[in-house]
């Protein structure tokens, strides 16, 4: 087994050139780091290093010990980092909304994973009925999502409207049912989307089922179908149908943050701050 001392010094007289350089960026003596290197040659049985009163040259056998060394002296640094972090503080998972799940979400994510090291922290994407539902199981300790009629008690982060989106070059066809591209059940903006149909006694299909937001983007940029979406969520080549079209005033969204009893409050609190923050939002 290779002291990791003399690996050091080994590698630092490779790297600096010589044994006086290699000295003084350890702070040894140069007699040190040549001792250093006698006892690793020593231990390998190998000459390691060709001196010159001018110049240092590595053999076969010390080209070959350097990229080891170099792999060792990593991973103890590695190691002695990990060890100092100390025990673990526990995890949060988190729930989001799919239409939250973007670099903006991400970069806070990360974030957070950086400034509290000793927390786990794990993310699953979904429809926000289904990762509440996930949570009443003890699967998940934070969900972060859109809701427009839930009395479920939640921290609220900032509202948006919620309309409807459809090809900027595309109008609906008068008097034929309006298509709809819509996520599948469970899920807050379809409830309200169908609801406010029933209630204006508006004819539709629905054209589309798709668990992506992007699909129902898509769908409605190809003018294939009209999909209800935050404002906010408007992309290139959608358009906010005016009600002048005969489709009913959807409801607001909520987005709020929901958590179980037991999580870590200070982080989760700090958490639901950043994640306003970072969508524009005041908290």
């Amino acid at each position: 087994m290779f002291d990791t001392v003399l690996l050091r010094s080994f590698v630092a007289v490779v790297q600096e050139g010589g044994f006086t350089h290699a000295a003084a960026r350890l702070n040894l003596t140069q007699s040190a780091v040549s001792a250093h290197l006698r006892r690793l040659e020593q231990q390998a049985s190998r000459e390691l290093l060709v001196r010159t009163t001018r110049s240092i040259t590595l053999t076969l056998d010390g080209e070959m010990l350097l990229g080891y060394a170099r792999a060792i002296l990593a991973l103890n640094q590695d190691a002695k980092v990990q060890l100092q972090r100390g025990p673990s503080e526990g995890a949060i998972r988190v729930g989001l909304a799919e239409d939250l799940a973007n670099v903006r979400m991400m970069n806070v994510m990360q974030a957070f994973a950086q400034r509290y090291p000793r927390i786990t922290f794990s993310v699953r994407v979904g429809i926000s009925t289904e990762l509440l539902q996930a949570m009443d199981q003890g699967d998940l300790d934070v969900v972060v999502g859109g809701r427009c009629h839930d009395a479920r008690p939640g921290r609220v982060l900032w509202e948006e409207p919620l309309v409807w989106a459809g090809a900027d070059w595309a109008s609906l066809t008068p008097g034929a049912p309006v298509p709809i591209a819509l996520l599948p059940q469970p899920c807050p903006y379809r409830e309200a989307a169908l609801a406010a149909l029933a209630h204006a006694g508006v004819e539709y299909r629905i054209a589309l089922v798709c668990s992506s937001g992007s699909g129902l983007s898509a769908a409605a940029q190809a003018g294939f179908a009209v999909t209800p979406i935050v404002q906010t969520q408007l992309i290139h080549g959608l358009q906010v149908i005016s009600p002048d079209a005969g489709l009913p005033v959807l409801p607001d969204v909520e987005f709020a943050m929901f958590t179980v009893p037991g999580a870590s409050a200070h982080v989760v609190d700090e958490l639901g701050n950043a994640i306003a923050l970072a969508f524009g939002h005041k908290v």
